[in-house]
């Protein structure tokens, strides 16, 4: 590092502050930004300084937009009866990309960490209520999509109990439900865990 000018230095320095990327990655990224002509450059360096101005979380679902509400929420060809509650942004692109759902979400930023201090309030928890205590009457479906670690599963207890609390102060008729986990597509026996092994028994359906 040290036989690198400063400023090269202070670039790959950065880069290595990202998830993900060790040393000699962030100095290798570091050069290809060098040997990138000036143009292109100047570019990235815009929608770089742009990214914190122009983003910021839709008010209906929490997703990330430019815009008030985001285009998933203002897409009238979307199931609005149908709300899918993902711990991350990222969790919803995994829906988008795989265009296996076209319903609505909820971006939760998070999930239930008492270890580190993270409860419910610490979350967009509260916001979600808010939206069903508008919305409540028109949902027909609420599926709570947490990642099947302990502080996923935590957090979707935590959920569920909430949701079903609403639905009766107010009379609400939605179906609460989890996603089922078990074995992948094309997944063999033996190399399998005990615990998804439980699950896929757990999850079983008729055939």
């Amino acid at each position: 590092m040290a036989a690198l000018p400063i400023s090269l230095q202070k670039i790959s320095l950065f880069l290595e502050r990202l998830p993900g990327i060790g040393e000699k990655t962030a100095n290798r990224l570091a050069m290809y930004l060098l040997r990138l002509p000036e143009n292109d450059l100047k570019e990235f360096a815009e929608h770089i300084s742009e990214l914190k101005k122009r983003t910021k979380l839709c008010k209906r679902c929490m997703n990330l937009t430019e815009d008030d509400i985001c285009s998933i929420c203002t897409d009238e060809k979307r199931d609005r009866k149908t709300i899918t509650v993902v711990e991350t942004v990222l969790d919803l692109l995994s829906f988008e990309t795989g265009n296996i759902y076209n319903g609505t979400y909820y971006v939760l930023h998070g999930k239930i960490d008492p270890l580190n201090n993270i409860g419910p309030d610490d979350l967009y928890i509260p916001s979600l209520f808010t939206r069903l205590e508008k919305e409540g009457r028109d949902v027909g479906e609420i599926i709570l999509a947490t990642n099947p670690d302990m502080e996923g599963e935590a957090t979707a207890v935590y959920l569920m109990t909430k949701l079903k609390e609403l639905q009766a102060e107010r009379n609400f008729s939605y179906r609460i439900t989890r996603l089922a986990y078990g074995l992948p597509i094309g997944a063999n026996l033996e190399y399998a865990d005990y615990g998804t092994l439980g699950k896929s028994l757990e999850n079983r359906r008729d055939f």
